[in-house]
């Protein structure tokens, strides 16, 4: 047999006019090349060399590929969403995943976790990405929510008799039962568990934004999560949601909306996490207020409730050192627009560089 000749690097370049190589560190330098080689960067050198394959971005403002926590990678909000529930496979929740993965590779984000998506679309699309058949960012997914018979993250807002065939997999009550349901995400191909301790501002019900499983419910099912080797993160907008769920050990929230001094004691105390994902609140906020809102009056109602309070959330979490991720809750907004949160995240009281770097926490 002929022996056969590795394949030669593929080598580009990119001529950075300012740089931002560590946004730990802090440093901006001038005129840096940076030399990618099979799609990883080599080297960075000083000056701009190269000759073939190179991107001109020597007017530009280059940073390392982002991280968005909290996104809905298959789905976006939208006056056809209520229909689409009726008619979209997965199969075509793949498709629209590839699409809007390669919308939010192309908008910076490199690492994307879906939190939510149906178990068969998302472990299809991560694993085609990370193959290299799919173009997209590295995606990290929940394979399903662990949530409650009748609440957020189940199936609402249609006749009943149809509750059984638009239900997901993830549907639980009991300690028990909750335990099978964290197992079977990470069959399912779970990287992390995520949960629905409290009521959603987009479930059409007028359940609120309370607390949703018992304490020994949240506890099984944390427990569970964590002998299975997975962080466990929990949807939550209710104090007494978030509380619970970080009393049993959780590991960050999602949202955080009606945090309280209590819920920072025990973020501090458990080291936990808040993603305060401020585009979602704006965005709810703002499509509640228009007349044509496409918004149901359930839906409407928890926006204008919950949207306007996450500034000021974030604000409060940020002034007391609760450790904060980067996460957008996009597919509420538009895929696309994640980086639009650092703006929301600056008002909220971080500095520019302290956006960026829990961009790339």
């Amino acid at each position: 047999m002929a022996q056969q000749t590795a394949a030669a690097p593929t080598v580009s370049y990119i001529h950075a006019g300012r740089l931002l190589a560590d946004p730990a560190t802090g440093r901006v330098t001038q005129n840096q090349t940076l030399v990618i080689e099979n799609g990883r960067v080599r080297e960075i050198v000083n000056g701009f060399v190269g000759q073939g394959d190179v991107v001109d971005l020597s007017d530009k403002f280059v940073l390392p590929g982002l991280i968005d926590s909290h996104v809905h990678i298959t789905n976006q909000q939208g006056e056809g969403n209520r229909v689409a529930r009726f008619t979209n496979t997965a199969a075509d929740s793949a498709v629209q995943g590839a699409a809007y993965a390669l919308v939010t590779l192309r908008a910076g984000f490199t690492t994307v976790a879906d939190l939510g998506g149906a178990s068969d679309a998302v472990v299809a699309l991560r694993n085609g990405i990370a193959a290299g058949k799919i173009p997209g960012p590295r995606l990290l997914v929940s394979a399903g929510t662990v949530t409650p018979h009748g609440g957020h993250g189940d199936a609402n807002g249609v006749n009943s008799a149809l509750v059984p065939v638009l239900r997901q997999n993830g549907v639980c009550s009991g300690a028990d039962d909750c335990r099978r349901s964290v197992r079977e995400r990470v069959r399912a191909g779970a990287d992390i568990i995520k949960i629905t301790a409290t009521g959603g501002v987009l479930s059409d019900t007028g359940a609120g934004l309370n607390q949703q499983f018992s304490n020994e419910e949240l506890q099984a099912i944390v427990e569970t999560a964590h002998f299975m080797g997975r962080t466990v993160t929990a949807h939550a907008h209710g104090t007494d949601g978030i509380n619970s769920f970080l009393r049993a050990g959780g590991d960050s929230i999602e949202h955080g909306t009606f945090l309280d001094d209590e819920s920072i004691r025990i973020f501090k105390a458990n080291n936990g996490w808040l993603v305060p994902t401020l585009l979602a609140g704006d965005f709810v906020a703002r499509e509640a207020s228009r007349p044509e809102s496409f918004f149901t009056p359930n839906q409407r109602k928890k926006s204008l409730e919950a949207g306007p309070q996450m500034l000021d959330m974030a604000r409060r979490a940020h002034r007391a050192g609760i450790q904060i991720a980067f996460g957008t809750d996009s597919g509420v907004s538009p895929h696309g627009e994640n980086a639009k949160e650092f703006g929301l995240l600056v008002q909220a009281g971080l500095t520019p560089l302290e956006a960026v770097q829990i961009g790339r926490a």
